[in-house]
C-alpha cells in the first residue's frame, strides 16, 4: 500500500476508535486470529491485537460499552470517562499501521489518529448529549446500535479495501463535522429556550 492507503486505514481506525475503542481493537484482533484479516509486512505491529489477554479485556471493555451506551445519561458518563483513553487508544492504533522503519510517518500518524479519535470522540459525545434530551429509551437505544453496527461494518471496509479506505476517513471526518455543528446549535437553543427575550427600549 501507497502512503496514502496507509493515511486511510489509519485515519479510519482512528476516528472509528473515537465511537467504539474497545470494539475496535477486539474485532481487528478477531479477524487476525481467525485469518480473516491477513496481515501485510507493514501491518504486523497489529499482531499484538489478537493477543488473548488483549482480546479478552477489549471484549469486557467492549461489552460493558454495548450496554452502558444504551442507558440515557449513563452513556454521558461513560463518554466522559473516556474522553482522554479513545483519543490515546486512536492514536496507538495509527501508530500501530504505519510503517515503524519511518520515525516521521509514525508522529504524524500517532499526532492525527489522536485528533481523529477526540474529534470523533467529541462529535458522539455531543450527539449522544443531544439524543439524551428525549424522555424516550427509543431513540437512544436505535443510535447506539446505529453506531454499532456503522463501527463493524466501515472497520471491515478500511481493512479489506484499503484503497476506499481515505475515501472512508474523508467520510467519517465530515460527518464528525457535521455532528459538532449540529450538537452545537441544539444545546445552544436548549439553554437558550425560555430565556426572557429582551425588550427594546421604546424611541
Amino acid at each position: 500500500m501507497g502512503i496514502v492507503e496507509i493515511l486511510g486505514v489509519a485515519g479510519s481506525v482512528s476516528l472509528l476508535a473515537g465511537w467504539r475503542l474497545y470494539l475496535c481493537i477486539f474485532a481487528t484482533g478477531l479477524a487476525m486470529r481467525l485469518d480473516a484479516l491477513p496481515v501485510p509486512e507493514h501491518l504486523t505491529s497489529l499482531a499484538i491485537l489478537e493477543n488473548p489477554w488483549v482480546m479478552g479485556i477489549a471484549a469486557l471493555g467492549a461489552v460493558a460499552e454495548f450496554f452502558a451506551d444504551k442507558v440515557m445519561w449513563l452513556d454521558t458518563i461513560w463518554d466522559t470517562v473516556h474522553t482522554l483513553l479513545r483519543p490515546i487508544g486512536g492514536a496507538l492504533l495509527a501508530l500501530a499501521i504505519v510503517d515503524p522503519s519511518d520515525p516521521a510517518m509514525q508522529v504524524i500518524a500517532f499526532m492525527l489518529g489522536g485528533g481523529a479519535s477526540l474529534a470523533a470522540h467529541g462529535g458522539k459525545a455531543g450527539a449522544r448529549a443531544v439524543v439524551n434530551t428525549s424522555p424516550e429509551p427509543v431513540s437512544n437505544i436505535a443510535v447506539s446500535t446505529a453506531e454499532d453496527v456503522a463501527t463493524v461494518g466501515l472497520l471491515y471496509a478500511a481493512y479489506e479495501y484499503p484503497y476506499w479506505a481515505a475515501a472512508i476517513a474523508a467520510v467519517l471526518l465530515a460527518l464528525t463535522i457535521w455532528l459538532l455543528i449540529t450538537a452545537r446549535r441544539i444545546i445552544r437553543r436548549i439553554f437558550s429556550f425560555g430565556k426572557p427575550q429582551e425588550i427594546p427600549p421604546p424611541r
